[in-house]
């Protein structure tokens, strides 16, 4: 199991200290630019919205990306099963006419 280290993360300019697994650290630094962006984009001009309801609304713009990311990843995955069914079928029809 690796050690986990304290990190400090700054999101709509607030830190914030978590903890993550040594070879982790990047992927969350990482993690922490694309909310901040996010917030801000969210956010705009108007610096007066809360806090809270600004990353709601970012978090559920991520999760709804993510969500249609995976719906393309499993369509392809069917996509590709039924090419390889296709093709072991066509491997086994010539096999049976050679």
């Amino acid at each position: 199991m690796s050690a986990t280290e304290p990190v400090n993360v700054r999101v709509l300019d607030r830190e914030y200290t978590v903890g993550v697994e040594t070879e982790g650290r990047d992927a969350l630094m990482s993690a922490a630019r694309l909310l901040d962006a996010r917030m801000r984009e969210v956010r705009g001009a108007n610096r007066m919205a809360a806090v809270d309801r600004v990353a709601v609304l970012a978090a559920l713009n991520l999760a709804h990306e993510l969500e249609q990311l995976r719906n393309e990843q499993g369509q392809r995955e069917r996509d590709l099963a039924r090419a390889v069914t296709e093709l072991q079928r066509r491997l086994d029809a010539a096999a049976e006419a050679g």
